[in-house]
């Protein structure tokens, strides 16, 4: 049993005990020996494993091989990767992509279509699920990520220990797992939920009771099991005051980029300072600040004296598929004068009234266009994910209720070539709805949303169209998507979900306050407003982008 004392020389070719070579032989690369004595080797090209004495385990030969876990090795060869026994037979006849090592009696492993799942040690997949990614197995629990990029625990069998998600999670230590949710990292228990209310900017596990951490103003502490700090390894490396300081100046980007983009500072680049100067008929040197504005925002940048747009500065462009000309004008112009009367909307015996947006916006032709543009560019951005998580047959005639420019519509037929879709919208959106040519599976119909449909649909899409309502509003408008559906009809809810605990989404949800009267709502809120007009929740499917889709079905 020498090779269990043995160690790797320090040229990497053969193996020593403490200053003796084992055997004679010399290789490219060796690994640490393993149960049952195993190690793998590599030279010119083929690899393979040897014995303590440097012969060979078997007679086969493979482009990498790796080392015994629970007597079974990864190994991967021309036509892919699997795993073999110690005699060099095969566990199983499936090549993988990629397999990590078995531990706890399963292992990872990457599928040829990309897709991450768990063996279990007969090398059958242990269960019927597929990841985005799976971590390895410790105390019977492992680590995997959904495709909308979250995080969850799951057992053996593959079931969800408490179904719970996170943006990114760790395997349990000591009875508590690192965990970050939209607000930060943090340690949670076996059920998921947090062991103390703080966040981190980074975490360590646990380690008798005691855990370092990052704050996120850059000190470090160690804390508790209750997250109260121990003691102080390094103060703070930001100031809260000029942290604080920074956010109420946020107003100097907006307006740097909404003065840019008026201008047509971005259209004129590339160019020199004085020729931009020129073009834009600014004055030379106040042209060379705005400039250099731009750059400290990650927009422009300065190559051999010409500015040029950066590929973040390109959305800023009219000719971009995903423009956000007209976000800068609304957010630098319109939505700032709406946000002035956010004290009278706090206040509880005021007056206030939100904003009729809609109706203000389609009485100037020139912001319309530019309005509906911007949320174009977003539905561009955000709906890719949300066909494919609609799981429709794909012969349905769907109605896309407040369906704007046909964004989403559109993704749908691509997705689906056999659907119907009928948008309805304000008829100044359906019009220019038209003149973007959206093919014969998409009908675009003039309505106000609030009146009757008159359309009968297997499935209704709603995408950030209740976001813009309060509870009596949208009330409203699930009563007509019911009322469109017959039993077993389907009701998507494209919409970014709140979380229940934390502050995730809290400044968007008071922007629509002042923009729409509306509000961003938790998935337990929008659950209650399907069942209230006689849906029944089917749940949150998330996808890997801002929004979730929200489903109700018709019993």
């Amino acid at each position: 049993m020498t090779w269990r004392a043995s160690r790797v020389a320090a040229d990497g070719t053969h193996h020593v005990l403490g200053s003796k070579p084992l055997y004679d032989e010399r290789y490219d690369e060796v690994l640490k020996f393993h149960e049952p004595g195993l190690a793998p080797v590599r030279r010119r090209g083929e690899a393979w494993h040897i014995r303590p004495d440097g012969s060979e385990a078997y007679h086969r030969r493979f482009v990498r091989t790796f080392g015994f876990y629970e007597r079974l090795a990864a190994v991967s060869g021309q036509d892919g990767w699997h795993h073999i026994r110690p005699d060099g037979e095969d566990l199983y006849p499936i090549r993988y992509a990629w397999c990590g090592n078995f531990q706890d009696g399963r292992c990872t492993v990457r599928d040829q279509a990309g897709a991450y799942l768990h063996l279990s040690a007969d090398g059958a997949p242990a269960y019927d699920s597929r990841w985005r990614y799976a971590g390895d197995f410790r105390d019977g629990i492992s680590v995997v990520q959904a495709d909308d990029g979250r995080c969850t625990h799951i057992d053996a069998g593959g079931q969800p220990i408490h179904g719970q998600w996170f943006l990114d999670l760790d395997v349990f230590h000591k009875g508590l797992a690192r965990a970050r949710d939209d607000d930060g990292w943090t340690h949670v228990d076996p059920h998921g939920r947090p062991a103390y209310s703080r966040r981190f900017a980074a975490v360590e596990p646990f380690y008798n009771g005691q855990a370092r951490v990052e704050r996120f103003d850059g000190g470090l502490e160690v804390i508790d099991e209750s997250g109260r700090p121990i003691v102080e390894l390094r103060p703070a490396l930001r100031s809260e005051f000029a942290s604080l300081s920074g956010d109420m100046v946020g107003f100097w980007r907006t307006q740097a980029i909404c003065t840019a983009v008026e201008l047509g500072v971005f259209e004129a680049l590339p160019a020199t300072n004085e020729a931009l100067a020129e073009a834009c008929r600014l004055a030379p040197g106040r042209a060379r600040r705005l400039l250099r504005a731009l750059a400290e925002l990650k927009l422009t940048t300065l190559d051999g004296g010409v500015w040029r747009r950066t590929e973040r500065g390109d959305y800023l462009t009219a000719e971009h598929p995903m423009t956000l000309v007209g976000a800068a004008t609304e957010y630098g112009r319109h939505f700032p004068r709406m946000w002035t009367a956010l004290p009278d909307a706090l206040r509880a015996d005021s007056t206030w009234q939100a904003p009729d947006i809609f109706g203000e916006v389609a009485l100037d032709p020139e912001r319309a266009d530019a309005h509906h543009r911007m949320l174009l560019s977003y539905a561009l951005h955000d709906y890719t994910s949300v066909p494919a998580a609609l799981r429709l047959r794909g012969d349905e005639r769907i109605v896309d209720a407040g369906g704007g420019l046909g964004a989403l519509a559109t993704l749908l037929v691509e997705r689906y070539p056999g659907l119907h879709v009928v948008v309805l919208d304000r008829p100044e959106v359906v019009t220019r709805a038209k003149k973007r040519g959206l093919g014969g599976q998409i009908e675009l119909r003039p309505a106000d949303i609030f009146q009757p449909w008159a359309v009968k649909a297997d499935a209704v899409v709603m995408a950030r169209v209740l976001h813009d309502w309060d509870d009596t509003k949208a009330l409203e408008l699930l009563r007509h998507a019911r009322r469109t559906l017959a039993a077993g009809g389907r009701i998507f809810l494209v919409e970014m979900v709140v979380p229940e605990d934390g502050a995730a989404g809290s400044l968007c949800d008071l922007h629509l306050l002042m923009a729409t009267g509306g509000a961003e709502r938790m998935a337990s809120e929008y659950a209650k407003l399907l069942a209230d007009v006689g849906f029944e929740p089917e749940g949150v499917r998330r996808i890997p982008a801002l929004p979730s889709v929200i489903v109700g079905v018709v019993r």
